[in-house]
């Protein structure tokens, strides 16, 4: 393979170019060399790449044709000098519009370019940018054409949908392949060969669509010999160039010598037919140099199902998520660093030095995202270190100016092909940083054969001692994205890892499993100065997950929490993406000072970072006390229970439609309905009963069949169960299985209220109504339980100490409510406040009857006589905590857990001296 030129000597060859073109007097004939010689500014032969005169049907149904035409990426339509270069664009649009008439949608370029050899102008179709320049300028403006040799570099957004139409290409040929027959290790090993060299041809380390052309020239149309060929391809590539047969096709005898490991397994063949080679080639057509190495995790996912994804916990985060965590973690600090350092020499390698000796490992690394981002953001920090310290001076040997390679990158992996696919990531990403590096000093550098590697190590890193893949002397920084795994979701080999790394320890197995790596990084962090970060469940941080595994973070391993996000909504690239709420939280061995803390408004959008003493397990300023689980009420306020649960398999449970039907049969039954809510029902006002027979009369319930009929129901279905309890509860099959009615007017709670209210639907109902298990009642609850219940104080505790079901809220009676710290010491003014805005918010709900609660509380069509009614009942509930207004749900938060701190001091036991 020719050399690729350095940007040093295309700027040479478009200074003679344009002398040799510029300003003269020219023949239209003369175009063709024109092109010709265009190309060879850039190193490349214009016939391996792009053809003259290409046909093409317009929309009148005669032929015109375009002037030069290079498949997928760019088309060239030239004039005599002095003519309109506008209708020249004009008529490359049309050509264009031809080309998707024609069902060519796969051959329409991204680039226009029109010249009359005086003027040059390139139209970025993608972009939607243009650029008009004198041809004698053409070496001043080179880097807008960098895509023809590879250099050019894209923006890369992370909801790029270049990004996802990769993705999909990329999963076509995959499921291709397996559907004929050809899967498992030997398939996933293909498609990451087939990436690699995909990648090659179009950023410069194969000549230019070297890959594409052999493919299209030298397999046969029905696909049959693609799998030999193939394979000779990739053989080659593990070859030295000095050891390889002297026959060879020139295409194949020009390739680079890549090493790596990453081509020196024998495969079998393939058999490709002609769908499958079509798809192949149709890879081959698409831009792959517009494609982030960091899209490799949403390829990954591509091509799994969506169960199989939630089981191995391949959440892939997106480029913008990353970058939240490695920022606080350590890239702001060394930012900070290199501002500070300015264009002090000896600051400048200091810092040098610095980036040399970090090393970083992930480990739970999947397709390598963390490190790829995070080895970028230190190669453009090194790039930056080097432009102060060389002044844009010209290299000749650039390797011995650099200081980072990615055997600096460290990651265990438990599926194999994604360890192939972080490796294959690392080193495109590598060849990246080098291109920037090439262009920013003129000389072309790329590092082939490679010599160095990631050390991607394929294990379970719950059962990998983390210090034989690097030493914890010698790291820097763990971090990463660890599966997570609720109980109910989690494989046996899953569970027996929770039971592997958390022994005996009390309420492991309500852990999420993502914990079984808090617990290792704290283990290979002890003693050491290494910072942790990882993305996580946000359950770890609310509910009855945070008793169980902070205390032992925090006394047993002396973690320190340096700096945390709070939920926000976690974004993906992947097809079939997951909706997870996730938190971020860095810590270390050892503490620091002047926190960052990461809030967002409804887990959205940018964050305020606000700047903390210490980040408690909750996320908020705090200390880093838990709230346990309380049987009893912290404050003095009516006992709370859950409603009753039935244990009937549905025979003393009637839905509407059943109702009917039910007393057609047996009109009787009517005297021992009751209306039955959970929270679905309350909410949503829909009707539903339950046949309550406490204190039924006995001969009259044997006088009706069909109730006899549902109680040997009831009686049959306890008697089967599994568990001693329900079946000694078949002697009372006439009874629910818990009975919690009260016999008085309650409040109902809805069990698992939505996240989106901005308040908790809650509501009084009559003893005749019964409540199932499904909500929580207060039997004695009144105007002022219902004020403070229903306001932003009390939600802003539920979101934070409750836990969630999915994205939902969970209200439960140990952990929200019996630790809820009421307003203390209120008087009859500010409690008599609260009662009359509570009336009012009562009041407003009832002016509007024909609306269900769920109605009436979403954002977006809660009326405005209830929302005010609401904001007055803020205000009067704030006030009965203290004189000022709270600004958001973070302050509530912080304010309320200070004020249990003060509640629950007097029954902690005291600190015992030294």
């Amino acid at each position: 393979m020719a050399k690729p030129l350095s940007w040093n000597e295309i700027r040479r060859r478009a200074v003679a170019f344009s002398k040799q073109w510029a300003g003269e007097s020219r023949e239209q004939a003369e175009a063709k060399t024109f092109w010709d010689e265009f190309f060879k500014v850039f190193g490349l032969t214009r016939r391996h790449l792009a053809s003259f005169e290409e046909p093409v049907k317009k929309i009148s149904g005669s032929y015109g044709f375009i002037d030069l035409f290079w498949k997928g990426m760019l088309l060239a339509e030239h004039k005599s000098l002095g003519k309109d270069l506008g209708q020249a664009h004009a008529q490359a649009m049309e050509y264009i519009q031809s080309l998707q008439r024609e069902d060519r949608g796969d051959e329409v370029p991204r680039y226009v370019i029109v010249s009359d050899f005086a003027r040059i102008a390139l139209h970025d179709l993608e972009d939607n940018s243009s650029i008009e320049i004198p041809l004698a300028e053409l070496h001043q403006h080179l880097h807008h054409f960098g895509f023809i040799p590879g250099y050019k570099r894209h923006k890369l957004e992370p909801e790029d949908p270049i990004n996802i139409k990769a993705v999909q290409i990329m999963g076509d040929l995959h499921d291709a392949l397996e559907k004929g027959g050809y899967s498992g290790h030997e398939l996933e090993q293909l498609l990451v060969r087939v990436l690699f060299c995909l990648f090659a041809e179009d950023t410069g380390i194969f000549e230019r669509n070297a890959f594409q052309l052999y493919l299209e020239n030298h397999t046969n149309p029905d696909g049959s010999d693609m799998g030999p060929l193939l394979a000779q391809f990739f053989q080659v590539l593990n070859k030295p160039q000095d050891q390889r047969q002297a026959n060879l096709r020139e295409e194949l005898a020009e390739l680079p010598y890549v090493n790596g490991d990453l081509f020196a397994e024998s495969l079998s063949f393939a058999a490709f037919d002609r769908d499958m080679r079509n798809r192949l080639v149709a890879c081959t057509r698409f831009d792959w140099s517009r494609i982030s190495p960091a899209v490799f995790g949403a390829l990954f996912q591509a091509v799994m199902e969506p169960r199989e994804r939630r089981q191995i916990g391949a959440h892939y985060t997106s480029e913008r998520d990353i970058l939240k965590l490695i920022g606080p973690l350590f890239l702001d600090d060394l930012k900070t660093e290199l501002d500070k350092a300015k264009n002090d020499k000896n600051k400048l390698r200091k810092l040098h030095a610095r980036l040399a000796d970090m090393r970083l490992l992930d480990p739970a690394c999947g397709c390598g995202n963390f490190l790829v981002i995070s080895y970028r953001e230190l190669r453009l920090l090194e790039l930056e270190i080097l432009r102060r310290l060389l002044k844009r001076q010209q290299i000749t040997d650039i390797e011995t100016i650099l200081k980072l390679d990615v055997g600096q990158m460290y990651g265990i992996e438990i599926e194999e092909w994604p360890v192939r696919i972080a490796e294959v990531a690392m080193w495109l990403i590598d060849h990246q940083m080098n291109q920037r590096l090439s262009e920013e000093f003129g000389e072309y550098f790329v590092r082939l054969p490679l010599r160095t590697s990631p050390h991607i190590h394929h294990g379970n890193a719950l059962r990998v001692d983390w210090n034989e893949v690097l030493p914890a002397s010698e790291c820097t920084h763990v971090l990463g994205n660890p599966p997570f795994v609720g109980k109910r979701f989690r494989k046996d080999e899953q569970s027996q890892d929770l039971s592997h790394v958390w022994g005996r320890h009390r309420g492991y197995s309500k852990l999420d499993y993502v914990t079984c790596w808090y617990k290792r990084a704290c283990e290979y962090a002890y003693d050491t100065d290494i910072t942790v970060s990882f993305v996580s469940t946000n359950s770890i941080t609310q509910g009855e997950q945070v008793s169980i595994l902070w205390p032992v973070l925090f006394k047993k391993h002396g973690l320190k929490i340096h700096f945390a996000h709070r939920t926000f909504q976690w974004q993906s690239e992947a097809r079939g993406r997951a909706h997870v709420h996730v938190v971020i939280v860095g810590f270390g061995m050892s503490d620091t000072t002047n926190k960052p803390l990461f809030d967002y408004e409804h887990g959205r959008g940018n964050p305020v970072s606000v700047r903390v003493s210490n980040i408690g397990p909750y996320l908020f300023d705090g200390d880093d006390a838990v709230v346990e689980a309380r049987r009893t009420a912290l404050c003095d306020v009516p006992p709370i229970v859950y409603g009753s649960m039935a244990n009937d398999a549905g025979h003393l449970v009637v839905k509407a439609g059943e109702r009917e039907s039910l007393l057609a049969e047996a009109p009787e039954l009517e005297q021992f309905m009751r209306p039955f809510l959970g929270s679905e029902e309350f909410i949503n006002s829909l009707n539903r009963w339950c046949i309550w027979l406490v204190d039924a009369n006995p001969s009259t319930v044997r006088r009706i069949p069909a109730l006899m009929r549902l109680i040997e129901g009831v009686r049959s279905h306890r008697l089967k169960s599994t568990r001693q309890a329900t079946r000694e509860l078949a002697s009372t099959p006439t009874l629910f299985g818990e009975i919690r009615q009260p016999t008085s007017n309650y409040l109902l709670i809805p069990k698992n209220p939505s996240h989106r209210r901005p308040y908790l639907t809650v509501g009084f109902m009559s003893a005749e109504v019964i409540a199932s298990d499904q909500c929580l009642i207060i039997p004695d609850a009144g105007l002022y339980e219902f004020g403070v219940i229903s306001s932003a104080m009390h939600i802003a505790w539920v979101a934070t100490i409750g836990g969630r079901l999915k994205s939902d809220y969970r209200y439960s009676n140990t952990i929200v409510y019996n630790n809820y710290p009421w307003p203390q010491d209120v008087d009859d003014k500010k409690r008599l406040a609260v009662e009359d805005a509570a009336q009012a918010v009562l009041d407003a709900r009832e002016s509007h009857p024909d609306s269900t609660l769920a109605d009436l509380y979403d954002p977006l069509s809660m009326p405005a006589n209830l929302t005010k009614a609401h904001a007055k009942l803020d205000r009067a509930v704030d006030r009965c905590y203290r004189s000022q207004p709270f600004p958001n749900e973070r302050n509530r938060v912080e304010y309320l857990f200070k004020l249990y701190q003060k509640l629950t001091a007097p029954l902690l036991p005291a600190k015992q001296g030294k």
